[in-house]
């Protein structure tokens, strides 16, 4: 098994990095968020999953060991192999996809190239156990505001108003709350930020 692959960067094209490792090019297929901060010429170290199969052997990369291993999570889930996974995990950052997990939002899951809505249902019900994000069902527990139940409204009307609701829980996560906070300023406070 490869567990990580270091050189320096020959080629980066849409959907795999070639590192030079010792006068051998190496293929990684990565997440277009990590493919687009790579650049020719730099020294990387890429975390990799090796995946043999009858017809082909492919290398799998992540820039970060949490992107890798929920990576081998989504690997776990029926239907879902590594060309699902890294296409989740490219439309859905790993931050994000633990949201959506969490909060039971498929359909932003859905929005993977060549993940159906059935799939992306099997993905939230299969891993919602094993996903442990701190704070999201209480997202706001660790800010001066007492009453969390408004930034849930907060989180319940934006979804109404068309947004996921895992993006929904990660912008209302991010605002800084006061005790003086009202849940109007709240839902502004998102909507600007959502803009």
């Amino acid at each position: 098994m490869i567990s990580y692959v270091s050189g320096i960067v020959e080629y980066v094209d849409t959907e795999k990095v070639v590192v030079d490792n010792n006068g051998i090019g190496i293929a990684v297929f990565m997440t277009n968020d990590d493919l687009s901060v790579i650049g020719e010429g730099e020294e990387i170290k890429i975390h990799t999953y090796f995946n043999v199969k009858e017809d082909a052997m492919q290398l799998y990369g992540f820039l970060n060991k949490e992107s890798l291993e929920l990576f081998k999570l989504l690997l776990t889930v029926s239907k879902v192999g590594p060309k699902g996974a890294l296409s989740i995990l490219s439309t859905c950052p790993a931050e994000m996809l633990k949201m959506s997990i969490v909060s039971g939002d498929a359909k932003t899951i859905a929005t993977a190239n060549g993940i159906g809505a059935k799939t992306a249902e099997r993905v939230v019900l299969e891993l919602k156990d094993k996903i442990e994000i701190e704070g999201v069902e209480d997202f706001v527990g660790d800010t001066s505001v007492a009453d969390s139940t408004f930034a849930n409204d907060v989180v319940d009307a934006l979804v109404e108003l068309g947004y996921s609701k895992s993006e929904a829980l990660s912008t209302v996560k991010r605002i800084e709350k006061t005790d003086d906070m009202s849940e109007e300023d709240l839902l502004k406070k998102a909507l600007i930020e959502l803009g």
